[in-house]
């Protein structure tokens, strides 16, 4: 009996030292896995950071973009809804029905609720997911907004553009109303403060009061740089230099942006969790040239198909992780790609087999080849027009759009519309050799009808799984005056 007791005691004491076991390597697997910061600026150029530029002063960004990965090849939407569906889902936006520009203030168009977003997947794999910025998929009804997305927090605004002091946004003659948020609850108290500060401040917060034990998704869409434009004087006044008074707040709000990723990246280091961690950067899409980007080299500009509007200036770093860096990366890529990535970069698994993205995981981390030969710019629904990639090749039907010219960096004296062309008549089709001519001059649909009808056949075969564009009628209901002056969910 005596012996009996002595097996049982050290059975159990075997169980008890098994399960410590198995949730020490659960608890260590989880805090393995790497902290990701995923940072949106909206209607940055391709042009507008200094590792390209040296009018624009940007320390923060160039000596991560320098140290880490610089992307040349990273596609993105023409507009800020249809990119940040992309990120948010790992689907074109003509999959989704947002291929046809913005989310409007008072339109009931959102991210369809079937979808799994990335920081749902994340969570799942023991996660802390957090939002700061910019959402602009839509806020017609609560459980589109989000912390019903999967963030476990939320600061920042539901629409596409407001006042960088205020918060506050008009829309049509009546319509004006606050949007910014803590969570589901309006936020008041950050009136007169520029929103670049409010997000730098609140994700600093996040990083400080974070379980280092925990892995981290930290996703930060900033305002920046927007219309309209705004900028504290200190950052204006960096470009002293600069005649046209546009151009100059302009860049003025790149600075302030990448001082906030500057103290951001600061309160990571603090904090211990750079150690383990990968930072995205990325632009939403090109530069607006007709307000005061700059996309040099290349042709157009935001809105439209050309590379100017969908061509990303982004980057990618990591003290630990990156097995090779501090080179230029010219492997395709898109949007799209970002999630299952990121999903694998975590340990997860993609088990969607209908997502369009695929994981670029071997490119970014370890320097191999691309996983993709082709893309979707976009297909759009209203009308006929579209682009896509193959290869070397571009073919795009009907008008890539507005703004269609090659915009100089702009000064006094220069009427930067000559430059656009938008009066331009073009061809149902046109064909590009992107690698040989990335700037866009030499159209190739005459000389090689045998290439421009492979690629047409390719269009319509990609066509093929498109779906509906969400309606974009206006809904009165969504007025902010029926919500104590607030743009708030709740009208569809």
């Amino acid at each position: 009996m005596e012996v009996q007791c002595i097996t049982l005691s050290r059975s159990k004491m075997n169980l008890q030292r098994a399960v410590f076991i198995l949730l020490t390597f659960v608890i260590c697997e989880c805090a393995e896995k790497p902290h990701i910061v995923f940072i949106v600026a909206d209607d940055l150029g391709w042009n507008d950071v200094g590792f390209r530029n040296p009018q624009m002063i940007t320390p923060n960004l160039d000596r991560l973009a320098k140290a880490g990965v610089i992307l040349n090849s990273s596609y993105v939407q023409p507009v800020c809804s249809p990119s940040r569906n992309c990120f948010m889902s790992g689907y074109f936006p003509y999959h989704t029905g947002l291929q046809d520009g913005v989310i409007g203030l008072d339109e009931a168009k959102h991210l369809p609720a079937n979808l799994i977003t990335i920081p749902q997947k994340l969570k799942q794999l023991g996660y802390d997911a957090h939002m700061v910025g910019k959402w602009h998929l839509g806020f017609c009804n609560w459980k589109y907004t989000p912390t019903e997305r999967g963030f476990d927090s939320y600061l920042g605004f539901y629409t596409g553009s407001e006042d960088y002091f205020t918060h506050v946004r008009q829309g049509g003659s009546d319509e004006v109303g606050l949007d910014f948020r803590v969570n589901k609850t309006v936020k008041r108290d950050a009136n007169g403060t520029y929103s670049a500060n409010v997000f730098a401040d609140r994700a600093v917060e996040i990083i400080e009061n974070h379980d280092n034990s925990k892995p981290l998704y930290l996703y930060l869409p900033f305002q920046s740089v927007h219309v309209p434009l705004e900028v504290p004087p200190k950052y204006e006044n960096m470009y002293k230099n600069i005649e046209t008074i546009n151009r100059r707040i302009y860049c003025g709000m790149v600075s302030a942006l990448d001082e906030a990723v500057g103290n951001i990246t600061k309160a990571l280091e603090d904090k211990g969790l750079m150690d383990n961690l990968l930072l995205v950067f990325t632009t939403d899409n090109g530069g607006p040239t007709y307000v005061a980007a700059n996309n040099l080299p290349l042709r157009g500009a935001k809105t439209t198909l050309w590379e100017g509007g969908t061509k990303g200036t982004g980057f990618i770093y990591s003290k630990t992780l990156l097995k090779k860096t501090g080179y230029l990366n010219t492997g395709m890529m898109h949007a799209v790609d970002w999630y299952p990535t990121l999903l694998e970069l975590a340990g997860g698994e993609n088990t969607d087999p209908n997502m369009d993205g695929v994981s670029q995981y071997d490119m970014l981390i370890n320097g191999g080849p691309s996983k993709r030969n082709e893309f979707v710019y976009n297909i759009y629904g209203k009308r006929e027009a579209a682009a896509i990639r193959y290869g070397d090749l571009k073919l795009m039907q009907g008008s890539p759009g507005s703004h269609n010219g090659w915009a100089p960096l702009p000064h006094l004296g220069i009427d930067e519309r000559v430059y656009q062309a938008d009066n331009q008549k073009f061809p149902p089709f046109m064909l590009y050799n992107i690698t040989a001519d990335p700037t866009e001059h030499f159209d190739l649909s005459a000389k090689y009808p045998e290439l421009l009808d492979m690629m047409k056949k390719r269009l319509e075969n990609w066509k093929k799984t498109r779906v509906p564009a969400q309606d974009p009628s206006h809904v009165p209901r969504a007025n902010p005056k029926y919500y104590g002056g607030v743009w708030s969910p709740g009208w569809c």
